[in-house]
């Protein structure tokens, strides 16, 4: 995949985040939205399959779940607290 303005994602991975599929994949953005540059500059997206994208667009509780991993990872990468990751991306998941 080319760079395309996106930072190295903090889930580095030639495969699906979900179920590990290696075949076609597609970028995700975590946080979208007003929030959808920050992910793409601060490294939180993830590859998924179009049969994981799809997934996770229908089930709102992982996608909770992938916000509350990205979460965690922004905030040991970049050393935020808590408040200094909503100031980022507007609201806490944890």
């Amino acid at each position: 995949m080319a760079n395309n303005g996106y930072k190295p994602s903090l889930f580095p991975t030639d495969r699906c985040f979900t179920c590990g599929f290696e075949g076609q994949l597609v970028r995700h953005e975590i946080f979208q939205g007003p929030y959808r540059q920050k992910s793409k500059e601060y490294g939180t997206w993830v590859t998924l399959c179009p049969r994981c994208h799809m997934d996770l667009h229908e089930h709102p509780a992982d996608y909770r779940w992938l916000k509350q991993q990205a979460q965690m990872k922004a905030m040991k990468a970049y050393d935020w607290t808590v408040e200094e990751f909503r100031n980022e991306f507007g609201k806490n998941y944890l």
